[in-house]
């Protein structure tokens, strides 16, 4: 029988390694992305965030992974990312996602606490008594909203100094709420900056946050990170990594290519065989990396 991912979780925080979590748009993202996992032998979990759920389909995206995860009984699972409404967090629950993230990061404190809260009480009141559990995860300090590349830092985006999640705060929201994750601004931002390296993750505001907390940390933003901020990362509390932009611009970039060099091919499926493949590339990279194997 498979785990739960909220054992894969527990695990890979005991075990000072992250999980993998990659947005997908398309089929041939998650076939790469699965593939990728699969190849490697570790857990992973694809994310949508709202405008890709209205874009696949939000019973659809969870029909697709399900199957992946019962044909082949592997632990691949399924995450409503970066979600701003009540109303959306309920159709993610009723179409069987595996959890749920309520974004109220740009809302003031008090209120963010206020409405996660409401959100927990209610996934816990629709799973109770049910076999499996939806985690929901929180979300304290605005990093961005938007996986893409930057020219600037976004507008009250948090990336360093006073601003990021402090640890007392971290703990009291945790405590309130009663979420099961928890993903704090600690130096990452969304999207990836056109002309410059992304900034430095504060390790020792993680580790005081995963101390202070004590249930696993989230990180967004992973696109642009470095190596060796993602394994300190790990080390200090960090269980689930997140990559959407990376895997964008790879996916983009051989499509591009392989339009350019194959003028006369018209059938999708050969053309979006370059996508899919350098997904798979990057998604190996960072999983490698992510799982301790390299």
């Amino acid at each position: 029988m498979l785990k739960t991912l909220k054992q894969h979780i527990a695990e890979a925080r005991d075990n000072h390694v992250a999980i993998g979590h990659f947005n997908i748009s398309d089929l041939s993202a998650l076939k790469a992305i699965f593939g990728a996992a699969k190849d490697l032998g570790v857990p992973v979990i694809i994310g949508v965030s709202e405008g890709e759920r209205d874009f696949i389909g939000v019973k659809r995206a969870v029909a697709l992974v399900r199957n992946l995860r019962e044909e082949y009984d592997y632990p691949i699972f399924i995450n409503a990312d970066h979600t701003y409404s009540f109303e959306k967090i309920k159709e993610a629950v009723a179409a069987g996602f595996d959890s749920v993230i309520f974004d109220g990061a740009k809302l003031p404190f008090e209120e963010n606490v206020r409405q996660t809260k409401k959100v927990v009480q209610y996934v816990k009141s629709k799973v109770r008594g049910s076999k499996s559990e939806v985690l929901v995860e929180g979300e304290l300090g605005y990093i961005g909203s938007s996986s893409k590349l930057l020219d600037v830092i976004p507008e009250g985006a948090v990336t360093s100094g006073e601003a990021l999640t402090k640890p007392e705060e971290a703990k009291r929201f945790v405590a309130e709420t009663g979420v099961h994750l928890l993903a704090p601004a600690v130096g990452n931002l969304h999207g990836m900056l056109k002309n410059a390296p992304n900034p430095r993750l504060n390790i020792p505001r993680i580790k005081a946050i995963s101390e202070a907390v004590k249930i696993p940390l989230v990180l967004h933003g992973g696109s642009g990170i470095s190596d060796n901020d993602f394994m300190e990362a790990a080390q200090n509390g960090t269980s689930i990594i997140h990559i959407n932009t990376e895997i964008r611009i790879a996916w983009r970039e051989a499509l591009e290519s392989a339009l350019n060099n194959n003028k006369d091919e018209i059938a999708p499926y050969k053309i979006l065989a370059a996508a899919e493949g350098a997904v798979k590339a990057a998604t190996l990279s960072r999983l490698k990396l992510f799982s301790g194997l390299q």
